[in-house]
């Protein structure tokens, strides 16, 4: 299955530097949801992406920079509106956007996701509290300069689109595709057979994965595998796409060797590094 999407990632260039490569702002986690913005963040630089810089409120930073060396940590103060302000420069910076991974439901959280989705040039992901900020408090079809990537599970979903789990069930390709379509974003709907939709009727229905991958952190996990794809300049719906696609890959590797009952996101971030070791000796 790799050989699907093996020509997204060609040889590295021997004169190349962290900043070839990308940098992903994550603006996630928050008191108590620390391991979110953690399993993004580890998950993006497993990812290949050059630099990430890890944005969390002021209460959670000693967490995320014991548990990710590699990031560069940006803790902000709690509140809305003095957050944003003090992220805008790190934003102007970045070649991609994540928001949301247990960043919390508060009303300061969805302030801060709409001054950010505002302000964004870049391609912005948005997962988890960033999608139930979007469905509360903000228009993700108004103002923005960015592309967008939205990554909902099937109750997410149900909220965008004002309707019930069941609807949303009934027919996933068919939601997908219209909640791109209305969104102007590619949309994943994670799930089994996670479909990928574009606003110009692309359409991928995922074929890796299993249920073990059924456990809280999978969806941090693949919303920072797509992050880092993107800022590496893929476009929104490849980098959707391949991340998806090496999701589920990882998920399998990580139940064949662990079962589906005792493996953990964790664990699908380690199996990463098999599976780019694979394309690149394919190259």
């Amino acid at each position: 299955m790799l050989q699907e999407i093996r020509s997204y990632f060609p040889p590295r260039e021997a004169e190349s530097h962290k900043g070839c490569y990308g940098h992903v702002l994550s603006v996630c986690g928050s008191y108590g949801m620390a391991g979110a913005a953690v399993l993004a963040a580890r998950a993006a630089l497993r990812c290949g992406v050059g630099l990430l810089t890890a944005a969390m409120p002021e209460s959670v930073y000693p967490i995320i920079t014991a548990a990710v060396p590699e990031a560069v940590c940006a803790p902000y103060a709690e509140g809305g509106a003095r957050a944003a302000a003090q992220l805008l420069p790190r934003l102007q910076k970045a070649t991609a956007v994540l928001i949301g991974c247990g960043l919390s439901q508060s009303r300061e959280a969805a302030e801060l996701t709409a001054a950010l989705l505002n302000e964004a040039d870049c391609p912005v992901v948005l997962d988890a509290d960033g999608i139930n900020a979007a469905a509360k408090h903000i228009d993700i079809t108004g103002a923005r300069r960015a592309p967008l990537i939205v990554t909902p599970h099937p109750l997410e979903m149900a909220r965008l689109l004002h309707r019930s789990v069941e609807e949303v069930q009934r027919d996933r390709t068919a939601t997908a595709t219209e909640a791109a379509r209305r969104f102007q974003a590619v949309v994943v709907l994670k799930g089994h057979g996670t479909v990928v939709a574009s606003p110009e009727g692309e359409v991928y229905v995922n074929r890796t994965g299993n249920p073990g991958m059924a456990v809280g952190g999978s969806g941090d996990v693949l919303a920072g595998m797509i992050a880092a794809l993107a800022a590496q300049g893929l476009p929104p719906f490849a980098a959707a796409r391949c991340g998806v696609l090496l999701h589920g890959l990882a998920g399998d590797r990580a139940a064949a060797r662990l079962s589906q009952h005792a493996m953990l996101p964790s664990d699908m971030i380690d199996e990463l590094g098999a599976l780019f070791l694979n394309l690149e000796q394919a190259e």
